[in-house]
């Protein structure tokens, strides 16, 4: 595969849609439980309250970016066939390190759920968005 097959309009769509994902699940639905979890109070206030979503953001877009290359690759049918491969690839890739890392860190299993329930959703999602424009091209 050359890198001129990535569709990089594709690659930034996923990356938003990711980003925009986390900042609902951790900024709202699962915000009061998460902080708790991770031990952050309401009133904590960091310096640079910005950086974590930089940080996400450009990490969204290398996850993206590698997921089209494995779409591209494996060329699933439409928006269903890429859902399939982003869990795969969330099976295969996330779980298992994150699952690793949370008993290693001893971590409370409801952490887990909502850290892994999201890269599960994520890559889900972006996989089908990413084969989906693929099939359009």
């Amino acid at each position: 595969m050359h890198i001129s097959h990535v569709n990089y309009l594709a690659v930034l769509i996923a990356a938003v849609i990711q980003w925009l994902l986390g900042a609902i699940w951790y900024g709202f639905v699962f915000k009061a439980r998460w902080r708790a979890l991770v031990g952050i109070s309401e009133g904590d206030k960091p310096k640079n309250a910005w950086f974590p979503y930089v940080a996400a953001f450009l990490a969204n877009v290398i996850l993206a970016f590698v997921l089209e290359i494995l779409i591209t690759l494996f060329n699933p049918n439409g928006f269903p066939g890429g859902v399939w491969a982003g869990a795969i690839v969330w099976l295969g890739f996330m779980a298992p390190p994150l699952f690793t890392q949370h008993i290693a860190e001893k971590r409370p299993a409801k952490l887990f759920a909502i850290n892994a329930s999201y890269w599960l959703f994520a890559m889900m999602l972006s996989g089908g968005v990413l084969a989906n424009l693929n099939s359009l091209r």
